[in-house]
C-alpha cells in the first residue's frame, strides 16, 4: 500500500461521519445471534417475557430508536448550519470529525438495529429472555447517552469551545512540523542546504488541481536514498496547485528515480486540513474573528475569544526554532527540502485580518495591543521585530479611527479582555494576568 493509500484511508476513517455508525449496524446483526446463542446455551431465566409482550417491548424499543437517530442527525445538520454561518465553514468538518458525534450517532444505529435483530428472533414457543434483556439495556444506554449528546451538540458549537479545540489541533501539528524548541539567544533561521537546487529537473504535477493537503516525509526520503539525490517539494503545505505546476525538484538533474512514486507520497484534495498545516489553525481562528467583526453579525467579544486563542498560539510558535523543512538520511546526505511559514508569516495572518476590520471596535486594538506588548515581552529578540511593527499599525489605526481624544487614550491603552476592567490610572501596561 503506498503513502497516498494509507493517507486517504486515514483521513476517511477520521473525518467520514458515516464510518462508525454503519460499522455499529453492522456489528450489531453478529451481536444478536451471539446473545442468542448465549441463550440458548445459559437458558437464562430473568424477566420472563411472553412472545406478544416481547414483541411488544422489541417493537416499541425499535420505533424510539429510529425517532432519537432523525432527531440527532436533524440537530446535528442544523446546529453545524448555524455555526458555519456565524462562525466559518470551515468548522463544518470539524463538528462532524468528532468522536463522540460519531459514536453517540453509532450507538443509537447498534441498539436500533439490535432491537430489529431481537424482535425477529421471538418465537411462540420459547422467548430468549436474554435477548430481550440486552436490547432493552443498549437502548436504556442509548437514551443516556442520547441526551450527552444533546448537551455536547449544544455546548460544543459555542466560539469559545471551537477555538479552544482549534488551539489543540494546532499544537500537536506545530509540534510535528516545528519539533525543536528556540533557543534562548533566539538563533537565526536557517535556510536549507541546497534551497537553489541547480542544476536540477523539475517534475510537475500531473493530477487534478486542488489544495497541497500532505506529503509523506519518511517515503519521499526512502526514494531519495534509493536515487542517490535530493528532492525538494516546491509548493508549501496549504497552496494551490494546478496541474502542470512545479511539484518538486530534483538534484541532480541526471538522477534516475521512480516519478509515479513521487506523486504517490502526495496528497491534494479540495481544501486545506489540519494534518501538515501549521497555519490552517490560525486561519480559522482569524476567519471567526473577522465574521464577528462584520457589520452582519457585529460580535466583538467573540473576536476577543478568537485573539485569546490567537495570543496563545503566537506564543507557543513563537518558542519554536522555525527552519525551513529539511530531512537527512541515516548516513546525514540533506534527501528533502520543503517550505513551511516563517515567524513574519504568521504574525501577519494573525494580526492584520483583524486589525483591519476591527479598528472601529475599541475592543479590539485594546486585545491587540496587549496581546502584542506581551508577546514582545515574552518572546526572544529575534521574534520582536515583527511583532512592533504590527503594534506600532494597531496604534495608528487608532489615531485615524477615533475622532475624540479620550476615546484615542482609551483605545491606546492594552486591555486582555477587551473592554474590561480599566487599568489603574497610574500605569498603562498590560494586565498580563
Amino acid at each position: 500500500m503506498t503513502w497516498l493509500q494509507r493517507y486517504r484511508a486515514r483521513y476517511f476513517i477520521r473525518y467520514s461521519f458515516w464510518f462508525v455508525p454503519a460499522l455499529c449496524m453492522l456489528a450489531a446483526l453478529p451481536a444478536v445471534r451471539l446473545v442468542r446463542w448465549l441463550d440458548d446455551r445459559t437458558g437464562w431465566p430473568w424477566l420472563d417475557f411472553t412472545a406478544e409482550g416481547a414483541r411488544g417491548v422489541l417493537g416499541g424499543l425499535s420505533v424510539s430508536m429510529l425517532t432519537f437517530i432523525v432527531f440527532a442527525v436533524s440537530a446535528l445538520l442544523l446546529a453545524v448550519q448555524i455555526a458555519s454561518g456565524q462562525l466559518t465553514p470551515r468548522v463544518i468538518v470539524l463538528a462532524f470529525s468528532r468522536p463522540i458525534t460519531r459514536f453517540s450517532v453509532g450507538l443509537l444505529v447498534f441498539s436500533y438495529t439490535f432491537a430489529l435483530g431481537a424482535l425477529g428472533r421471538i418465537e411462540q414457543a420459547r422467548v430468549p429472555q436474554l435477548l430481550v434483556f440486552v436490547a432493552i439495556v443498549t437502548n436504556l444506554v442509548s437514551i443516556v447517552v442520547f441526551f450527552r449528546f444533546v448537551q455536547q451538540l449544544g455546548t460544543s458549537l459555542r466560539p469559545v469551545f471551537i477555538l479552544q479545540s482549534l488551539w489543540d489541533a494546532a499544537r500537536r501539528v506545530v509540534d510535528r512540523v516545528y519539533p525543536t524548541q528556540l533557543r534562548p539567544d533566539g538563533g537565526p533561521r536557517t535556510a536549507p542546504d541546497g534551497v537553489v537546487l541547480a542544476p536540477s529537473r523539475v517534475i510537475e504535477h500531473i493530477g487534478s488541481s486542488g489544495t497541497f493537503l500532505a506529503f509523506g516525509v519518511g517515503e519521499l526520503v526512502a526514494v531519495a536514498g534509493r536515487a542517490d539525490c535530493t528532492i525538494q517539494v516546491v509548493p508549501e503545505v496549504g497552496d494551490f496547485v494546478s496541474n502542470g505546476d512545479a511539484l518538486f525538484r530534483i538534484c541532480p538533474a541526471g538522477a534516475r528515480l521512480n516519478e509515479a512514486a513521487l506523486h504517490h507520497c502526495v496528497a491534494f484534495g479540495p481544501e486545506r486540513t489540519l494534518e501538515q498545516d501549521p497555519a490552517f489553525a490560525l486561519r480559522i481562528m482569524v476567519d471567526i474573528a473577522s465574521r464577528a467583526l462584520s457589520p452582519a453579525i457585529n460580535d466583538p467579544t467573540t473576536a476577543v475569544l478568537a485573539l485569546d486563542q490567537i495570543h496563545r498560539l503566537l506564543l507557543y510558535i513563537g518558542r519554536k526554532r522555525l527552519d525551513p523543512g529539511r530531512v537527512r538520511d541515516e548516513h546525514g546526505h540533506v534527501r528533502l527540502l520543503y517550505p513551511t511559514p516563517g515567524w513574519e508569516d504568521f504574525v501577519a495572518l494573525a494580526v492584520s485580518e483583524v486589525r483591519l476590520f476591527g479598528s472601529g471596535s475599541i475592543q479590539i486594538p485594546r486585545r491587540l495591543n496587549a496581546m502584542l506588548e506581551h508577546l514582545i515581552v515574552a518572546l526572544p529578540e529575534p521574534r520582536r521585530s515583527a511583532l512592533r511593527q504590527e503594534l506600532a499599525l494597531v496604534r495608528r489605526a487608532v489615531e485615524r479611527g477615533y475622532d475624540e481624544a479620550e476615546d484615542r487614550q482609551l483605545a491606546h491603552r492594552a486591555d486582555l479582555q477587551g473592554l474590561g476592567g480599566l487599568p489603574s490610572a497610574d500605569t498603562d501596561s498590560p494586565r498580563l494576568g
